[in-house]
C-alpha cells in the first residue's frame, strides 16, 4: 500500500474537511513532487497540517501592483488558495485584511511581539531608497524602515515577484525613486526570491510547504531563487523548442509562422536566457496561460538584467547551447580513401559474394555436390 494513503489523520484540517481526504492528499503530493520532495516528506507535510502547525505570516506591500497576490488568489482550482491559507496564519496582509488604519497596524506589531523569531515575512513590491525612502510610506513610516524592522526578527524571508526580488518595473530606468529589491536592503540575511511578473503561485507554495513542514528552505541559486523552479531556462522546456531546432521562426506578428505556432526567438523572445519554469508550470493550471503560450515572446521577467531593461524586440544570446541546439555540419569533413584500400575492400567483398552464391546453389540442389547426393 502506498504509505501516503496509509496516513490516518486524528483531526482533519479545514481544507481536508472541505475537499475530502483523497483529494487533499493528492494536492499535497503534487505540491511536494513539484519541488522534488520525497514521499516521506509528504507524510511529514500531512502530519504537520493535521497537527495544526501554522506559522504566523506577515505580508508587506510596497511599490507594486498587487499582481502577485491577485494571481495567488485567482487560480483555476480554489484549493490552492485554500491550501495556503490553511497552512499558514496570515496575520497581516493589507489587501486581504478586514481591518484598516490603527487596527491593522496594531495587528502587525502584536504579531511581531507574539511570534518574535518565528514568523515568516513575505515582501511584495520594491523598496525606494532615494531621498530616505520618502516615495513609499505606510502609516507615516517609509517602506525602508518598515522592512528593516519586520525583517529583524523574522524566521524566514520570502520576496515574491520581480519587484520585491530585484526592483522590477519600478526600478527600470531612469528609476526616479531609487527602487530596489528586498535582498539589496537586507544584505546580511537570506532572502528567498521568487521572481516573476507575477510570480507563479506554485513556486511560492513549494517554498512555504517545505519551510512549514520541514523547517528548511529549498536549495537556492546565487540570486536566492529556489532551484526546483529556476534551475533551467524556459528555452530548455519550451513547447516551441522543436520549431527552433528545425529553423521555423516567426518573422513578424500575424504571419503564417506565427499562426502555426512557430518559434518566437527572432521576435525577441528572452526564453533562452530566462530561468523559470513557466513552460511546465502554467499559471492557474490552464494550459497556454503564459506569454509564449498565447503567442507573445518571453520578456525575461525573472531576470534582473532583462526584465523591463531590454527592449522586447531585442534578441538574446542562447545561454546554454546544448544539443539539439548544436549539430555537426551537414557536409562534414571526411578523410579520403586510397586506391589500395579500395582494391582490398573490393577483393574482400568479391570473395564474400562468391561464397554466398556457392552456398545458395547448394541449398537449391544445383551445386557441384548435388548430383552425388541424388545418386546416393
Amino acid at each position: 500500500m502506498d504509505p501516503i494513503l496509509d496516513i490516518s489523520a486524528k483531526s482533519p484540517s479545514a481544507l481536508e474537511t472541505k475537499i475530502g481526504r483523497r483529494k487533499f492528499l493528492k494536492i499535497i503530493t503534487a505540491a511536494a513532487a513539484s519541488i522534488g520532495l520525497s514521499g516521506s516528506a509528504v507524510v511529514q507535510m500531512v502530519e504537520a497540517i493535521d497537527l495544526g502547525l501554522k506559522p504566523s505570516v506577515i505580508w508587506l506591500h510596497f511599490q507594486e501592483c498587487t499582481g502577485c497576490t491577485e494571481s495567488l488568489l485567482r487560480t483555476a482550482h480554489p484549493e490552492l488558495a485554500s491550501l495556503i491559507l490553511d497552512l499558514i496564519s496570515l496575520d497581516y496582509h493589507e489587501t486581504l485584511a478586514a481591518a484598516a488604519g490603527h487596527q491593522i497596524e496594531k495587528s502587525l506589531h502584536d504579531t511581531m511581539a507574539a511570534h518574535k523569531g518565528q514568523y515568516v515575512l513575505v515582501v511584495e513590491g520594491s523598496i525606494p531608497e532615494k531621498d530616505g525612502g520618502i516615495y513609499c510610506q505606510i502609516g507615516g513610516r517609509t517602506a525602508l524602515d518598515i522592512l528593516n524592522e519586520v525583517a529583524a526578527d523574522a524566521a524566514a524571508i520570502i520576496a515574491i515577484g520581480s519587484c520585491a526580488s530585484f526592483g522590477g518595473l519600478p526600478a527600470s530606468g531612469p528609476n526616479p525613486t531609487g527602487a530596489t529589491g528586498a535582498p539589496m536592503i537586507l544584505k546580511d540575511k537570506t532572502v528567498v526570491t521568487i521572481p516573476g511578473c507575477p510570480a507563479n503561485p506554485y513556486n511560492f507554495l513549494g517554498v512555504v510547504l517545505q519551510f512549514v513542514t520541514l523547517g528548511t528552505l529549498p536549495a537556492l541559486d546565487d540570486k536566492g531563487r529556489p532551484l526546483f523552479a529556476y534551475a533551467r531556462t524556459i528555452h530548455e522546456d519550451c513547447p516551441r523548442r522543436p520549431h527552433f531546432d528545425a529553423g521555423r521562426f516567426v518573422q513578424k506578428f500575424g504571419d503564417e509562422d506565427h499562426r502555426l505556432g512557430h518559434c518566437l526567438y527572432k521576435m525577441g523572445c528572452k526564453g533562452p536566457a530566462t530561468h523559470a519554469n513557466c513552460s511546465i508550470k502554467h499559471f492557474c493550471e490552464v494550459p497556454g496561460a503564459w506569454p509564449i503560450g498565447i503567442g507573445h515572446p518571453c520578456i525575461g521577467c525573472t531576470e534582473k538584467e532583462l526584465a523591463f531593461q531590454v527592449p522586447i524586440h531585442t534578441t538574446v544570446d542562447i545561454e546554454r547551447a546544448t544539443p539539439p541546439d548544436t549539430y555537426p555540419p551537414i557536409h562534414a569533413d571526411h578523410g579520403g580513401v586510397s586506391p589500395v584500400a579500395t582494391a582490398v575492400g573490393g577483393a574482400v567483398v568479391g570473395v564474400a559474394l562468391g561464397a554466398a552464391w556457392k552456398q545458395a546453389k547448394k541449398l537449391d540442389g544445383e551445386g557441384p555436390d548435388s548430383t552425388d547426393k541424388k545418386e546416393e
